[in-house]
């Protein structure tokens, strides 16, 4: 009888130190994104979770924030991976926290990217099955836009015109307000500033769906560019004297490396998960297609990320060795 109770008690002591060792175990694998709030880098959350999750056994989580504040997190800790670095919009800051060791850059996500000042192509073109009439078939650059001011009339001020930039937080406002006033725009256009980035895609596809005119903030890749005919202002040529604070950031977007960074840290905790990001490579094809079809279908980001997941086998299954891959094929079916 004796040697059944102290079967029982150890059988019982043996499961709550396993307990304890798994509940200890998940809470400290736990693996944390960043979402700075665009749906690229929420659809590339998706991607990575989903086969980290499923494939690895990490549970994961996301952080969301402005990209000062989530970048600070990865620089601190509290976040271990950012799926989308826009490297040349951070600049220094970047660099710096990559040099001082505090940041880990595994590898570039996708580099064929674009940003800056668009309007519908419309306004150049017309659409004839529209009924559209162009508006302004002369206006190629940003600095055309001086002459169409009244074409593009801010509602709220009829004396010039509106100009939607990126919504407050975000690097790149502070970039776009110096250009308006180093291109002189600041004379007749007044800069709106978004509230989020929903709202800036909800005001151009608004006005695009009115057959309306607008100048607009935006990047690729997007949802909105793989389902809008949307055309990019051509501006000076980028040069690294004029891409400054000082210089008014007075030329174009280069094209830059759109990287993939972790915490300093996290290769000692999960380094089979940092090899995988070491292999996680994109196109701005590959997630405007699949935003497109989030919008289309009306799904969120992680049931986009999965519909990549099943219709780029080819793509993903590279990143990773093959029972992997057989994990999350078979947990996604």
């Amino acid at each position: 009888m004796k040697n059944k109770i102290f079967s029982v008690i150890f059988i019982l002591l043996i499961s709550i130190v396993l307990i304890s060792l798994t509940v200890s175990v998940s809470a400290k694998d736990k693996i944390v994104f960043a979402d700075p709030g665009w749906d690229s880098v929420r659809f590339h959350n998706g991607v990575a979770q989903t086969i980290i999750e499923e494939g690895y056994g990490y549970p994961t989580d996301v952080i969301s924030g402005s990209t000062p504040a989530t970048f600070l997190g990865l620089k601190e800790g509290d976040i271990d991976v950012y799926m989308e670095i826009w490297t040349t919009n951070l600049g220094d800051t970047y660099y710096d926290s990559i040099k001082e060791g505090v940041i880990i850059e595994t590898s570039v996500n996708f580099n064929d990217n674009a940003q800056g000042l668009y309007i519908p192509t419309y306004i150049i073109k017309g659409d004839s099955k529209r009924g559209i009439e162009p508006m302004a078939p002369d206006l190629k650059t940003v600095k055309d836009l001086k002459d169409y001011w009244k074409i593009f009339k801010d509602e709220e001020d009829p004396s010039k015109g509106r100009i939607y930039g990126a919504p407050p937080g975000w690097k790149v406002d502070q970039i776009l307000r110096a250009k308006v006033k180093s291109a002189n725009l600041d004379e007749c256009y007044n800069y709106f500033s978004p509230g989020s980035d929903s709202a800036l895609s909800a005001a151009i596809v608004g006005a695009y769906e009115k057959g309306e005119p607008i100048i607009a903030y935006y990047w690729e890749p997007t949802w909105v560019m793989g389902m809008l005919d949307m055309t990019l202002l051509e501006d000076e040529p980028y040069s690294e004297e004029k891409w400054t604070e000082e210089g008014g950031y007075a030329c174009e977007f280069a094209a830059q490396d759109i990287a993939i960074a972790i915490n300093k840290d996290f290769p000692e905790r999960a380094p089979e998960v940092v090899e995988f990001l070491k292999n996680y490579h994109t196109t701005s094809a590959m997630a405007s297609e699949s935003l497109s079809y989030m919008m289309e279908n009306e799904c969120d980001s992680r049931e986009a990320a999965v519909w990549f997941l099943k219709t780029r086998v080819d793509v993903w299954t590279k990143w990773v060795p093959e029972e992997i891959a057989e994990k999350v094929k078979e947990a996604i079916k």
